[in-house]
């Protein structure tokens, strides 16, 4: 992820390229895999509680949630996203993860999140780097976010010292950046789990690098 200084007239999607190639990312570690190897899981670590199937479901579901629930007076104040069931992408029900009932096959998970991605990089190029900057919404403090904040240089305010603050949009799509990029490596550790071989170079950025994180392996 790049940390080059750009202008406030720069376009959003210069402070994020990476998102043009996530993906292609994603879908290369698991093509070809089978129903019993995406539904693989194990209570034996923290990481293998959710199957690849739920882990690709909620990073689908995710990138809605914050675009269009958390964010979406501010990046779409008329409403005109083009996104349908939003509901069924964003408050399921089904523990942060897209509708089971209607998102449940791979290739159903699949294109949710590459729209999911397609939104992302459309809110980038229509938004300068200013716009990224200067917007915040309210953030609340966690446990797991004590650690998270970490990966964060800038635009999560204050940082360890209170239980709430403000979050920037450029952290956020940061952050949902670093989501992605965590799971993909929590599905390469699934895959381990079961004598799978891992297939693309997960980048060493974001939440798994951090110090503290459960990097445990099989």
């Amino acid at each position: 992820m790049t940390m080059q200084d750009f202008s406030d007239d720069s376009p959003g999607t210069s402070l994020f390229p990476e998102y043009a190639t996530l993906y292609h990312l994603i879908a290369s570690e698991v093509e070809g895999l089978t129903d019993d190897q995406i539904d693989f899981e194990s209570d034996k670590w923290g990481w293998s509680e959710w199957s690849i199937r739920v882990q690709l479901s909620h990073m689908a579901s995710l990138l809605y949630r914050w675009m269009l629930v958390r964010w979406g007076d501010v990046v779409f104040p008329d409403g005109n996203h083009g996104v349908d069931d939003v509901k069924g992408l964003t408050d399921s029900g089904f523990d942060r993860r897209l509708d089971d009932n209607h998102y449940k096959e791979l290739p159903a998970i699949m294109d949710k999140l590459k729209g999911g991605i397609d939104l992302v990089q459309e809110i980038l190029a229509e938004r300068n780097v200013g716009f990224l900057r200067s917007h915040t919404i309210p953030h609340q403090r966690s446990p797991q976010w004590v650690i998270m904040f970490k990966a964060h240089p800038s635009g999560i305010t204050p940082a360890e010292e209170s239980e709430e603050g403000t979050m920037a949009l450029e952290a956020t799509m940061r952050h949902m950046y670093f989501e992605e990029i965590t799971h993909l490596y929590n599905i390469q550790r699934l895959k381990r789990a079961q004598g799978l071989q891992a297939v693309v170079d997960v980048p060493k950025v974001g939440y798994w690098m951090l110090d503290g994180w459960d990097r445990s392996e099989p």
